[in-house]
């Protein structure tokens, strides 16, 4: 086993590194705690359906509760999801320059060990989820079917974004699922326009490992897109904006969700901007700002729910 203080090179200077103690950085650093910026971009989408879901309603009581309980499975799902990313991943882990520091390629746990983490991390989402009625309970768990499925996807097509697409966004059914005890059109419409906006996002995240994934024979829409990025982003955060309209508008929500919809519009157009596809430090700094998209949107739904 090699030291676990030694640090992931893709993330260094967090609290993980100066603070936690030492037997636990690997695990935490196997569940992303100390890059959470994954299980924002999770939870976003279960903010966006659980503010317009209780719009429907017309009952915002459930609100808090509901978007704590979000929260918590986010964070524990989307450690568990990564864990298996890395389970899956640790031979590809090992030939990329950014990665191969990760605790499974470099030692710091064994694969057992993963796979007894990764259970510990689902249990616990299991717990959140049996919180909800019968209806959300059997949709959360469709979901990990496409979850298992993802990490392998980058080893036979050019889109494996769309899968973890189909996967992050999720939530946005989620939300209909507890708060209504149903999947309808607005749901749906949220949930594609979802999709599209990862797709854009992890596009842009995945311009990080470009050059390594063409050598070592990974495939991604950073590769399929190239130099056509910009272009991609436009279509495919154009179609988000849309799609998120029309699930705003079906959904009834008032004049904040519009004014959401509307700055979320312009910071992706500004991301569609200021892209530059070799700068790997400015991709990752984009990729990041999604949060702030999705809080402007989720902070537009919240505040028509209230109304």
């Amino acid at each position: 086993m090699s030291d676990a203080a030694a640090r992931v090179a893709d993330s260094v200077g967090n609290w993980v590194d100066s603070r936690a103690p030492l037997w636990a950085r690997p695990y935490l650093r196997l569940s992303r705690l100390d890059r959470p910026i994954g299980s924002w971009l999770l939870l976003i989408p279960c903010l966006w359906s659980t503010a317009l879901a209780s719009h429907l309603a017309r009952d915002v009581s459930q609100l808090p509760l509901t978007i704590a309980l979000f929260l918590i499975g986010a964070f524990a799902m989307r450690g568990a999801g990564c864990t298996w990313n890395d389970i899956t991943d640790r031979d590809l882990d090992a030939r990329v320059e950014r990665t191969q520091s990760r605790p499974i390629p470099a030692g710091q746990v064994t694969v057992t060990q993963a796979l007894v983490f990764l259970v510990v991390q689902a249990l616990v989402g299991l717990v959140v989820l049996l919180q909800f009625n019968h209806f959300a309970i059997a949709t959360g768990i469709a979901s990990l079917l496409i979850v298992a499925a993802y990490p392998f996807m980058k080893r036979i097509t050019y889109w494996p974004q769309v899968v973890l697409g189909l996967a992050f966004s999720w939530g946005a059914l989620m939300g209909f699922a507890v708060v209504l005890g149903r999947i309808d059109a607005a749901a749906l419409a949220l949930y594609a326009g979802t999709v599209a906006w990862v797709i854009g996002y992890d596009t842009i995240y995945a311009h990080q490992d470009a050059d390594d994934d063409a050598f070592i024979g990974i495939k991604s829409t950073a590769l399929l897109f190239g130099e056509r990025t910009r272009l991609a982003l436009a279509i495919f955060y154009g179609l988000a904006v849309v799609l998120i309209g029309v699930a705003v508008h079906l959904g009834g929500a008032r004049w904040p969700a519009w004014i959401g919809l509307t700055a979320f519009a312009a910071h992706l157009a500004w991301q569609i901007a200021r892209i530059e596809i070799g700068d790997s430090r400015l991709c990752l700094w984009i990729f990041k700002s999604n949060r702030d998209a999705g809080l402007l949107l989720f902070a537009g739904l919240l505040a028509s729910a209230w109304l």
